[in-house]
């Protein structure tokens, strides 16, 4: 069973301009969801969602920044549940950003998953999250 999500995405953008992106609550909110992350290793915080009808998860996401490397890495734990608290998840995500020539790759590795629902899940909420992100920062000038 798959236990980890990657994925790898390519911004015309400087890796300053993307770390941003990842670091700032007022753009994270605007592709992700509501936070009050800062980029400072073991800050505490929080994404909220309201969740989806039928969704099984709570929409509340606590997390602690594990370590940051402006403009090149942050990590951060992902502890959510779901049913009601009856069902946790305690992952791992971490973004990777690496310059190239004309623009920054950015990785996302999302790790620590026990249940193939969750990978699948997760999955398909980073896509559509990422997507939003690339959207965003292809045509908002901060």
């Amino acid at each position: 069973m798959q236990k980890e999500i990657k994925q790898t995405w390519f911004f015309k953008q400087t890796p300053e301009e993307v770390w941003d992106y990842l670091t700032k609550p007022e753009l994270i909110e605007q592709w992700l969801m509501k936070t009050d992350l800062q980029p400072v290793k073991g800050h505490k915080f929080r994404f909220t969602f309201t969740p989806k009808t039928g969704s099984p998860y709570d929409g509340i996401v606590d997390c602690e920044v594990l370590e940051v490397k402006p403009f090149s890495k942050l990590s951060y734990s992902w502890n959510g549940s779901s049913n009601g608290g009856q069902r946790t998840f305690n992952s791992k995500v971490e973004w990777i950003l690496v310059p190239k020539e004309n623009g920054t790759e950015l990785r996302l590795q999302h790790n620590g998953f026990l249940l193939p629902e969750d990978v699948l899940n997760h999955t398909n909420g980073w896509n559509s999250c990422l997507k939003r992100f690339e959207e965003l920062i292809n045509t908002v000038k901060i």
